[in-house]
């Protein structure tokens, strides 16, 4: 499975950075965009795939462990830069946990949210992805 971190962009000053996401650093037109805080450090969010979506994740503050499966293999990649973004391609199914105290993750996502387009159960996704 390739991983595909994006580099975002920011201005560095002595009075605190400044992080700039704009369309050509997005390989997607940004639909919608939300973020998740005051996570349990022991919950587990996600634990789906989308069948047409595609997001990017950035830890805005904190860190947190993102597991990616495609089918064949398990990746995981540790967020902790606001810098960073974790590009999740359609098809893949994610879990995210190991948040820390803190954090923070925004989500740039390529279509509003629609019901239809989720797979909730991996066995189903496991399926589809044959």
């Amino acid at each position: 499975m390739h991983i595909d971190l994006i580099d975002i962009p920011s201005i560095e000053n002595r009075l605190g950075n400044l992080g700039i996401i704009e369309n050509d650093v997005v390989p997607f037109e940004i639909k919608r965009v939300y973020y998740l805080y005051d996570i349990p450090s022991n919950a587990t969010r996600g634990g789906h795939s989308h069948k047409k979506l595609q997001q990017i994740l950035i830890a805005i503050s904190g860190s947190f462990d993102v597991i990616l499966k495609d089918g064949n293999s398990v990746e995981k990649v540790t967020l902790n830069k606001p810098n960073k973004g974790l590009l999740i391609k359609n098809n893949t199914w994610r879990e995210l946990e190991n948040f820390s105290s803190g954090a923070v993750c925004l989500v740039l996502a390529s279509t509003i949210y629609d019901e239809d387009d989720y797979v909730r159960d991996f066995n189903e996704f496991l399926t589809l992805k044959k």
